[in-house]
């Protein structure tokens, strides 16, 4: 009986003596005086075999260099890392370099041009007109003047001009942020005549009214419109181009292939006209612009072309309304005062051809025979689409009814009409052969 208490905790503690009922009872009262002496627990072979048992499942581990990467480790482990490093840190460094340069190329352009085209047009850039000399540092472009579109291409934009609704120009520069593109670009281009080599240059288009001002730019609500001066003009197609780039823009672009090509003794050697009319090119070719093709040079000047033809040929009659548009095409030179006299010549382009583009009816007659040529085209192709598709919805018709016929029919009677089908076929097959023969 001791041994199952001894288990259960001890010995039993004594019962608390009764306590005195009158004028005490709201009191406890104790069986005797408490021994001053701490009771001393009797240990429980339970707690004592567990605690035994935890202390040697858990072994002492030892505090080693493992904790200590320092002392693990050394250079030699990270020799993959120290290859690759060079080369991210080189990559990072080229690109940054190579936006940098391209941005700063950028912002020299349109410190160039912005004040000639702020002259010509009411706004220029993205936003309110800004004076190009306020904001225009070496790394930073004014969103107001200049976007970038890539890293390597850059755009900005000009309207409010009369005879022209707006301009678009494009600077497109080498990819130096991506030598190995750059690399590749240059390969392509050598080995295959069909991909030409990587420049830098600026493309300029400049959209012409044409007559259509109340369309493209509608009057506010409850304004009256003044009465404006035709800016209509004859259409054609007429360029002044370098002769490295003549075969090129032949092949690539619809509208130059509509034009002959002639030297002009007035141009330089490297330069030729292509024009649709002699009298089209004794108009359009000043002196003014003879002398701003000359000063840009053979490694600056590529094309200016005066169009209302689609670039790409055209595959349905409605791409072949005229849409009226210039354009002028620039290599980036390394001094920008070589090809301001041009950039000049070219924004007054809209003006001349809105003075002197109306041509004797002889001349747009043949301009306009090569044009209903291409229409006609056009149309035979249109129509032979549509005869084609007739065909086809008749046969499949005939299909659909002969089928139902055929359903309606008895097995006896499906067989007498496939055996007549096929006599008729056959007579068909022969008396063709007769008439061959």
């Amino acid at each position: 009986m001791e041994f199952i208490q001894n288990i259960l905790g001890g010995k039993a503690s004594p019962s608390p003596s009764p306590v005195p009922a009158g004028d005490d009872a709201g009191f406890a009262d104790f069986a005797g005086v408490p021994d001053p002496s701490p009771a001393v627990a009797s240990p429980s072979p339970i707690t004592s075999t567990a605690s035994t048992s935890t202390q040697t499942s858990l072994p002492t581990v030892p505090y080693t260099k493992w904790y200590r990467v320092w002392e693990r480790t050394s250079p030699a482990d990270f020799k993959a890392e120290a290859m690759i490093l060079p080369f991210l840190i080189a990559v990072i460094l080229v690109h940054l370099w190579g936006t940098k340069t391209n941005k700063r190329k950028a912002n020299t352009w349109i410190a160039a041009h912005a004040p000639i085209l702020e002259q010509e047009y009411a706004t220029t850039g993205f936003s309110s007109r800004t004076s190009p000399s306020s904001g225009t540092s070496n790394t930073t472009i004014p969103m107001e003047l200049m976007r970038e579109n890539a890293p390597n291409e850059f755009v900005t934009y000009a309207s409010g001009r009369q005879n022209v609704a707006f301009l678009d120009i494009k600077l497109s520069l080498i990819k130096r942020y991506n030598p190995l593109v750059v690399l590749g670009e240059y390969i392509v281009g050598f080995l295959f005549d069909s991909s030409p080599l990587p420049e830098e240059r600026i493309d300029y288009t400049a959209y012409t009214f044409d007559g259509r001002e109340a369309l493209i730019v509608p009057a506010k609500k409850g304004e009256e419109r003044k009465s404006t001066h035709n800016s209509a003009y004859d259409g054609f197609v007429w360029a002044v181009v370098n002769k490295d780039n003549m075969k090129r823009l032949r092949d690539d672009r619809y509208d130059v292939s509509l034009t002959t090509t002639k030297d002009h003794p007035k141009l330089p050697a490297w330069a030729t006209v292509m024009s649709e009319a002699n009298e089209i090119t004794e108009t359009l070719l000043t002196s003014e612009l003879i002398k701003a093709v000359h000063d840009a040079g053979d490694d600056a000047f590529e094309a200016l072309i005066i169009t209302d033809q689609p670039v790409d040929r055209p595959s349905k009659i409605d791409e072949t309304i005229p849409k009226k548009r210039i354009t002028l095409s620039l290599r980036v030179p390394s001094d920008y005062a070589k090809i301001l006299p041009v950039f000049q010549s070219y924004l007054r382009i809209p003006d001349v051809l809105v003075s002197h583009g109306r041509f004797r009816p002889e001349v747009m007659r043949k301009v306009r025979a090569t044009r209903d040529e291409e229409i006609r085209k056009l149309k035979k192709v249109d129509e032979d689409e549509k005869a084609e598709e007739r065909k086809l919805a008749q046969d499949k018709k005939k299909r659909e009814e002969r089928e139902a016929m055929l359903k309606s029919l008895s097995a006896v009677e499906q067989k007498k009409y496939l055996d007549k089908e096929r006599d008729k076929e056959q007579k068909r097959q022969q008396k063709r052969r007769t008439m061959r023969a």
